[in-house]
C-alpha cells in the first residue's frame, strides 16, 4: 500500500469541512501541532474513550474467568494530576533520558530533527557531497532537485550527476563539512546534534527558578505507578489487578506532522497491570492479543492492521518485551505502518525506580543510577512499594504490563478506516459520488438522524420532534429539516451516522391507518429502507447500535 496524500488531503478536508477535527488558533494563523476537536470529532472522541473505558474497567467482572487469563482479576482508574513533583520524572528517567536529537541550519536558522533529515552522496565534474532533504513523497525527485540546483544545471541535464549508494540518514554521516542542509544553498550549514529535551517546562508558585520547575507530563503512566501503594491500601486490590487511566499528556515535538498522528498535546489511554513477576509472561501475552483484538471488534480493517514484536535492539532499557499495534494510515509509505498502542511488559523497573531511585542497566541488571561519590544520583521515594500476598505469605516487586494507546492516534485510525468514497445512482437516476463515514454503530458521533420529509409542514415537524424526544434519552440524535431528504441524507452519512428515520405522511396515516405511526429507517451502509413502527424503534436500534456495552 503506497503513501496516498490524495487520500489523506480528502480526509483532512472533511475533517475541516464536517466539524471533526479544526487547526487549533486557526483565525490567528495556526498553532503548530495543536488540534481542536469540532462537534462531530468530540463525540467521536469521547465514544472511543468510553468504549476504551467500559472494556476495561467498568464492564469488567472478576467473578468471571476472561477468556485466555491465567487467573482472575481486578480493575480500577484513576485520575492523576497533569503537574507531579519534579524528582517523579527524575526517577522515572525521564529528565536524563527523554529527548530527540536536533539540528540548526547556520544559514537559515531552521532547525530539523537530526534522524528525519534524508540524503545521498551525489558527484560532478570531481566535487562530491551529501545533499538532503525532509519529508516528501518522492525522496530522489526532491535530491535531484537540489542537486542540480546547486550544481547550477537545468533539469536536461540530471544524467550528469553521479549518484553513490542509498538514500540514508543524515546521523550516518560523520562529517558535516560536506554535507548540504535540507534549505540551504551552501555546505556545512548543519551544526553538530544536540539534545532536546520534549517535556515542557513550568513553574510552581509566584517565584521562576529551579528551585520551582516542574513539567507537564509527557506520559499518563507515571501518575498509576506513584499511586500504586494509595489503590492498594484504599481498594484491597490483589495482584493481578489493573489501574487505567485516560489523560494528557504534553511533548514539546521538534516536528510535529501527518495531521494529528504527532502533535504537541494528545491524549493517552493507558492501563498498567500489576502481576507476580513468575506469571508476568503470560499476562504480556494475554494483554497483547486482547488489545489487538479490540481493534478489529469496532471495525478496523484487520488487512491495515498489524501486531508487531520490537526487535530486542528497538526494545526501551526496562523492558523485556514489547508490541506495537499498527496502521496504514494513508500517509505512510508502502509496506510501513503507525504506532496506534503499544503493549510492553515493564518488568518491576518502575515501581523498583520509585522506592530505590533511577536505574540504569550494567550488564544485565538495572541497578541505581549513583554519583561521583557513591549517592544515588536520582534517589528514589524510599518509600515501600512491594505488594505482600496474605494468602502465599509471599512478598514481591510486581511485575508490569503495559497497553497504553494514544487516542488521538486511535481517532484517526477510525476516521481513516472509515471513509469511502462510492459512485450511487441519486433519487434522480443520476450517477454521483458519495462519501460516507462507516464508523462501527457503538462510535459513531450520532447513532440516528431524524427528519421530517418536509418542513413547511407543521404536523410532520411535530411528529418528527416527538420522534426525537423518544430515542435521545438513549442515544445521541442529529435532527434536520433543512433541504431535500436526498440532501439530508449525504450529509449523515459524512458524518457517519449509522442510520436515519424519516417522518412522512404514512406516519401520520394519510395513506391509510396500516402505515399510521410507522416511520422509514433507512441504513447508512446498505441505503436500505424499511417501515418500522415508532414504538418499536428504540428497541430495534438499540439492538443494531449493540447497547449492550454502553449506559442506558
Amino acid at each position: 500500500m503506497a503513501r496516498d496524500n490524495s487520500l489523506m488531503d480528502a480526509i483532512v478536508a472533511l475533517c475541516k469541512r464536517r466539524g471533526f477535527v479544526f487547526q487549533s488558533s486557526e483565525i490567528y494563523g495556526g498553532f503548530s501541532g495543536l488540534w481542536d476537536y469540532g462537534p462531530l470529532g468530540v463525540e467521536l472522541k469521547r465514544n472511543i474513550k468510553e468504549t476504551w473505558w467500559r472494556d476495561m474497567i467498568t464492564t469488567h467482572d472478576e467473578l468471571d474467568q476472561p477468556e485466555g487469563a491465567p487467573r482472575r482479576f481486578q480493575m480500577v482508574g484513576i485520575e492523576s494530576s497533569v503537574i507531579m513533583h519534579p524528582r517523579v520524572w527524575k526517577t522515572s528517567g525521564h529528565y536524563d533520558l527523554f529527548h530527540d536529537e536536533m539540528v540548526d541550519c547556520r544559514e537559515t536558522n531552521k532547525r530539523y530533527r537530526y534522524d528525519h533529515v534524508k540524503g545521498r552522496w551525489v558527484t560532478h565534474e570531481g566535487r562530491r557531497l551529501f545533499v538532503t532533504t525532509v519529508g516528501g513523497d518522492d525522496l530522489q525527485a526532491a535530491l535531484q532537485e537540489r542537486a542540480l540546483r546547486f550544481f547550477g544545471l537545468k533539469n536536461k541535464y540530471a544524467d550528469k550527476l553521479e549518484w553513490d549508494g542509498e538514500i540514508v540518514d543524515l546521523p550516518t554521516v560523520r562529517d558535516h563539512t560536506e554535507v548540504l542542509g535540507p534549505d540551504a544553498k551552501e555546505l556545512g550549514s548543519l551544526t553538530e546534534p544536540r539534545e532536546f529535551n520534549l517535556m515542557f517546562e513550568t513553574h510552581v508558585g509566584a517565584m521562576r527558578n529551579d528551585d520551582n520547575k516542574a513539567f507537564l507530563r509527557p506520559e499518563t503512566a507515571q501518575g498509576m505507578f506513584v499511586n500504586f501503594k494509595n489503590v492498594v491500601d484504599s481498594n484491597r486490590v490483589k495482584v493481578p489487578f489493573g489501574i487505567a487511566q485516560q489523560g494528557k499528556s504534553f511533548r514539546n515535538e521538534i516536528t510535529p506532522r501527518n495531521f494529528t498522528f504527532r502533535s504537541r498535546e494528545f491524549e493517552q489511554m493507558e492501563m498498567e497491570f500489576f502481576c507476580h513477576p513468575e506469571e508476568s509472561f503470560k499476562w504480556y501475552t494475554y494483554w497483547r492479543d486482547r488489545r489487538f483484538k479490540w481493534y478489529t471488534d469496532l471495525g478496523i480493517d484487520a488487512s491495515k492492521l498489524i501486531l508487531r514484536d520490537h526487535e530486542q535492539d528497538e526494545l526501551s532499557h526496562y523492558s523485556v518485551g514489547t508490541a506495537d499495534v499498527e496502521y496504514a494510515f494513508p500517509f505512510c509509505e508502502k509496506g510501513e505502518f503507525g504506532e496506534l498502542e503499544g503493549i510492553a511488559h515493564r518488568g518491576d523497573f518502575d515501581l523498583r525506580s520509585h522506592m530505590e531511585g533511577k536505574l540504569v542497566r550494567e550488564g544485565d541488571e538495572l541497578v541505581v543510577e549513583k554519583d561521583a561519590e557513591g549517592n544515588p544520583k536520582y534517589p528514589g521515594s524510599g518509600k515501600d512499594l512491594t505488594f505482600f500476598d496474605d494468602e502465599t505469605k509471599d512478598r514481591f516487586v510486581p511485575h508490569v504490563i503495559e497497553p497504553a494507546a494514544g487516542a488521538d492516534r486511535t481517532v484517526l485510525a477510525f476516521i481513516c478506516n472509515a471513509y469511502h468514497e462510492e459512485s450511487i445512482t441519486n433519487e434522480k437516476g443520476k450517477e454521483e459520488m458519495r462519501v460516507v463515514m462507516k464508523f462501527h454503530p457503538r462510535i459513531a458521533p450520532y447513532k440516528v438522524g431524524v427528519f421530517p420529509l418536509l418542513k413547511n409542514k407543521p404536523e410532520l415537524v411535530a411528529k418528527a420532534r416527538e420522534v426525537c424526544n423518544l430515542l435521545r434519552p438513549h442515544m445521541a440524535v442529529f435532527y434536520d429539516e433543512g433541504g431535500a431528504i436526498g440532501r439530508r441524507y449525504r450529509r449523515q452519512d459524512e458524518a457517519g451516522t449509522p442510520y436515519g428515520v424519516t417522518i412522512d405522511f404514512d406516519t401520520l396515516g394519510e395513506n391509510g391507518d396500516e402505515s399510521k405511526d410507522t416511520i422509514t429507517l433507512r441504513d447508512r451502509d446498505t441505503m436500505e429502507q424499511k417501515r418500522v413502527k415508532i414504538s418499536e424503534l428504540a428497541t430495534i436500534l438499540h439492538e443494531k447500535i449493540d447497547f449492550k456495552h454502553w449506559a442506558q
